[in-house]
């Protein structure tokens, strides 16, 4: 039997991220566009389950890609909405996460400058895609990386935050100004959050993933 996974809940209200996201924009792409990429995951691992011994191996094979597609949509979606806080919280601010700041400014010389390098990696990415902070299992190491449409960080790093740069995140709201986007949702990045995942594991991160199986 195929694991079903289900919606998570935001920890917030769909209009706590205003003026920066609207309660508009959060509305739909939590409840429709999340929903829908666990809609379709969950049959396509129930496809899965029930051709775990057919000899149709291209059919099998086709069947990943939707698993890897929407599966990878669930995972950034529910990193994304928790690493999302109103600007008015006290985890909006990056003194909220005194070793993760201390380790960014170790290596781009700054908030500033680190902002700054990512805010350029985001805009530089062609089509759908996200932009993520990561930890380096091995060494411990921070790097910026960007992601194609909704695969996933590598497994070896920790994803630390993320910013969702598909045109359903912001159109509503910004139309194609996707520079103002990328500069007011630094407001709203949840640094407690993002402190917590920095000094644990995979582990960590994903956890409140797999309690929603």
């Amino acid at each position: 039997m195929a694991t079903e996974y289900s919606l998570p809940s935001l920890p917030y209200a769909y209009n706590a991220l205003e003026p920066h996201i609207s309660a508009q924009i959060m509305e739909l792409h939590h409840s429709k566009h999340h929903q829908t990429y666990i809609t379709n995951l969950n049959k396509a691992l129930s496809t899965e389950a029930q051709n775990a011994s057919s000899s149709d191996l291209p059919a099998r094979i086709a069947n990943q890609a939707a698993i890897k597609f929407n599966g990878g949509g669930h995972i950034n979606h529910s990193l994304f909405w928790r690493n999302l806080t109103p600007a008015n919280s006290s985890e909006a601010d990056p003194k909220s996460a005194p070793k993760l700041q201390k380790a960014i400014e170790g290596q781009w010389g700054s908030l500033d400058k680190f902002k700054e390098t990512f805010s350029t990696a985001l805009l530089g990415i062609q089509g759908s895609g996200w932009g993520w902070l990561v930890k380096n299992v091995s060494d411990g190491r921070l790097d910026i990386v960007t992601t194609k449409d909704q695969d996933p960080v590598a497994p070896t790093v920790v994803p630390v935050f993320g910013v969702d740069m598909w045109e359903h995140a912001y159109y509503l709201q910004y139309l194609n100004g996707k520079a103002a986007y990328v500069q007011n949702i630094w407001n709203v990045i949840n640094w407690k959050e993002s402190e917590t995942r920095f000094e644990g594991g995979r582990q960590d991160a994903f956890k409140a993933l797999r309690a929603q199986m």
